[in-house]
């Protein structure tokens, strides 16, 4: 089955709106494309497979796979799904509150695993804000379509009364919108350790506040209950990073900051990259120091980068159809077995050896790709261009 993408006009157009202008007063819709200005595109042929086993004698095999959606960031430009041994058809849809485009496979009486293969192709760029503190708005009332990335209590963001007293700790004084999110984040670097065996996998902030370690959804699923007691709207967003690695899920912050709308940030990448940069002992003091430096303004700048796009948005949502439950997020698929969900597989945790799923994945792109977060000389590059 084939998907097309939206037509080379249209997704110009959106990329026109996308401008931020300095003389329009700020726009608070959720839906206002992304005003970054974009760099360095690279396109990628893609082969994603996913494996799933479901138990013996399972009567109804139920998988839910994301469609990359097409936006100022990227552009899925061609899908193609197919299925194997057994042929189905799977049905297209959005799940009505975030908008995420879903594709549901259902198999009768599954007999051994089942392998959903997507066969697409995505432009991705490099995302850059420039984020000027002093002209992000305080909003005092936000208007009700925000109500979803503002919630304080569900399956994955929660932000209660623990959460308010650390953010007194860390804020006993508030400066402004950005620079409070930079606070967070700060603090977020100094106490968090990232952790494969101790992840939720769930962006669950109540597992990072306890733990202080997981993955980078509860990096981010922390970051993400504090902006909403700053009083921003914030969501997780999942998606892929198009190199090897045993799991190609990865997720990412966002926070909605009037007149920039909604800005990404990458907490625990930024983490990783500053502890390579202190333990490089090939690093004169001098430059360790400037390169430290980069990492955090590229971070507090508002960054996305070209070796990762989205898959979904937001958390705690119905799935198209409905599962039996709301999910807290959704990584690579989501699966069910008889209506019982099929356990996470965490390939990089070495203290799980076993999985009812799996994914095997293939990128190709149109030219050699550095990952930023890992690549010194991105930091130079970034620097060079503000």
């Amino acid at each position: 089955m084939r998907i097309l993408s939206i037509s080379f006009v249209m997704y110009c157009c959106l990329s026109v709106v996308a401008v931020l202008r300095a003389d329009e007063p700020p726009k608070l819709d959720p839906r206002q494309p992304y005003t970054a200005e974009r760099f360095n595109p690279v396109t990628y042929d893609i082969e994603f497979l996913v494996t799933v086993t479901a138990p013996y004698k399972t009567k109804k095999l139920s998988v839910w796979l994301p469609i990359p959606p097409s936006d100022h960031g990227q552009e899925l430009q061609s899908s193609e799904l197919t299925t194997f041994p057994e042929s189905v058809k799977p049905q297209i849809a959005n799940e009505p509150l975030f908008g995420n485009r879903f594709a549901f496979f259902e198999f009768a009486n599954p007999q051994g695993a089942q392998v959903i293969r997507h066969k697409f192709r995505i432009r991705s760029w490099e995302l850059r804000w420039q984020l000027d503190p002093t002209r992000v708005q305080t909003i005092k009332q936000w208007p009700t379509s925000f109500d979803s990335y503002r919630r304080s209590e569900s399956q994955a963001v929660v932000s209660d009364a623990r959460f308010e007293k650390l953010l007194t700790e860390i804020l006993p004084q508030r400066r402004g919108p950005l620079q409070d999110l930079d606070s967070v984040m700060s603090w977020v670097d100094g106490h968090f350790a990232y952790d494969h065996v101790k992840a939720s996998l769930k962006a669950s902030s109540v597992h990072a506040l306890e733990q202080q370690r997981g993955h980078c959804s509860d990096y981010h699923g922390f970051c993400a209950a504090m902006g909403r007691l700053l009083g921003q709207p914030t969501r997780v967003t999942y998606g892929i990073n198009t190199f090897p690695k045993n799991s190609p899920s990865h997720c990412k912050l966002e926070a909605f900051l009037p007149p920039y709308g909604w800005v990404s940030f990458d907490v625990s990448e930024t983490q990783k990259l500053s502890q390579m940069i202190r333990s490089n002992q090939d690093l004169s003091d001098a430059r360790r120091v400037e390169l430290l430096t980069a990492a955090r303004l590229r971070l507090v700048s508002g960054f996305r980068d070209s070796t990762w796009f989205v898959q979904t948005r937001g958390t705690d949502y119905d799935l198209v159809p409905k599962a039996s439950a709301r999910v807290p997020v959704v990584r690579t698929i989501y699966a069910e077995a008889d209506d019982q969900p099929l356990p996470e597989p965490d390939p990089a945790n070495v203290d799980q050896t076993t999985f009812s799923w799996m994914t095997a994945h293939r990128f190709e792109p149109d030219r050699a790709v550095k990952y930023p977060f890992s690549d010194f000389q991105s930091l130079r590059d970034w620097s060079d261009r503000k």
